[in-house]
This record gives structure tokens, C-alpha cells and sequence, in this order.
């Protein structure tokens, strides 16, 4: 039967193992005075394969989309000023009433009008869904607008506009709006 080593002993990584921790320590910064680990021989990226005769009927890629803008999460000394009712507050839009189709275009234009106009943080009533004592009538669900204006914030497309939005505090509505930071142009 074979020994373990002892634990105190660390064996060194494989030249693979460094190429493959060297790409991922590239997507992240650095500590101060930290330094990657480096290959015995260098390591080369792999050729490509010789193109064959199916490649050539095969159709071009498609060039990268943009990436889309990342969104914030509000910072907290603003969340704590809006729910003490000192922070200000640019303007409202109620989706109370509409239907997704209304909501959604009702949405997306205020949002751009509202940094059109230099606003830096907008309020999305979306309701909480109606009397949860009562059904639904048939074939529909409760709060849709609730669950979905978070999706609809997140588009590639309203990335320019939404810097990040958050929950609501109780005095502005509470789970049934939504604080939307808006980016400058």
C-alpha cells in the first residue's frame, strides 16, 4: 500500500494547470506584490485546424454583440435618505390599470424621457398584485407587472438608460415600486 504525501508537502502545478490559472487571473486585478506563477516552457496557443472542404460552405460568424452596460445596486446612504423621505426624488410613472404591452411602452418611454430631462432617480409603482383573498379571474395571474418590470429593467436595450434600481422603501410604496436610478447622458 502507498503513502500519502504529508499535507504540509504541495506538489507543483502542471504547465496546463498554469496556462489555465493564468487566463483566469487575467479577468480580475491583481493584489499589490502578487505575481502569477510561471510555465517550466512557454506555452503556445494551439493552431487552428486546417480548413476543409465543409468549412468553406459553412457560414461566416457573426461579429460579437456590444456588451451591455452592468447595472448598480443603489448605495445604501441613499436608500437610508429615501426611506427617512430626504432623498429626492425626480419623478413617478403608476403602471396601476395597464396591461403588459401598455406597461412596457409606458415604461420604456418614461425612462428615457426622464434622463432626457436630467432626472437621476424615478419611482416605478407597479402595485402588488390586487386583493390576494380573492381568485384571479381565469387566465390570469396576480401581480404580472410586479414580476416583470425587473426584467424589463434589465434589457440590452434600457442598459443606457437604467443604472440599477431596487425595491422600494415602505414609505414610497414598498414591495409594490421600484427606486430607478437612471445613468446621465
Amino acid at each position: 500500500m502507498k503513502e500519502a504525501p504529508p499535507p504540509h508537502r504541495l506538489r507543483r502545478l502542471s504547465d496546463e494547470e498554469i496556462a489555465l490559472w493564468t487566463e483566469v487571473a487575467r479577468s480580475v486585478s491583481r493584489r499589490r506584490g502578487a505575481s502569477l506563477p510561471v510555465a517550466s516552457k512557454p506555452h503556445a496557443p494551439k493552431a487552428p485546424a486546417p480548413p476543409t472542404a465543409n468549412a468553406a460552405l459553412a457560414p461566416e460568424p457573426r461579429p460579437a454583440k456590444p456588451r451591455a452596460l452592468p447595472l448598480a445596486p443603489i448605495e445604501r446612504r441613499l436608500k437610508r435618505e429615501l426611506a427617512r423621505g430626504r432623498g429626492a426624488i425626480d419623478g413617478a410613472i403608476d403602471l396601476h390599470g395597464m396591461n403588459q404591452a401598455e406597461a412596457h411602452q409606458a415604461l420604456r418611454g418614461f425612462l428615457r424621457h426622464s434622463q432626457a430631462q436630467g432626472a437621476r432617480l424615478v419611482i416605478v409603482v407597479t402595485g402588488k398584485g390586487g386583493p390576494f383573498d380573492e381568485p384571479a379571474p381565469w387566465g390570469q395571474e396576480r401581480g404580472v407587472l410586479r414580476r416583470l418590470a425587473p426584467h424589463w429593467l434589465r434589457e440590452p436595450d434600457l442598459r443606457t438608460v437604467v443604472l440599477g434600481f431596487e425595491e422600494a422603501g415602505r414609505a414610497h410604496g414598498g414591495s409594490g415600486a421600484l427606486y430607478v436610478r437612471l445613468r446621465r447622458t
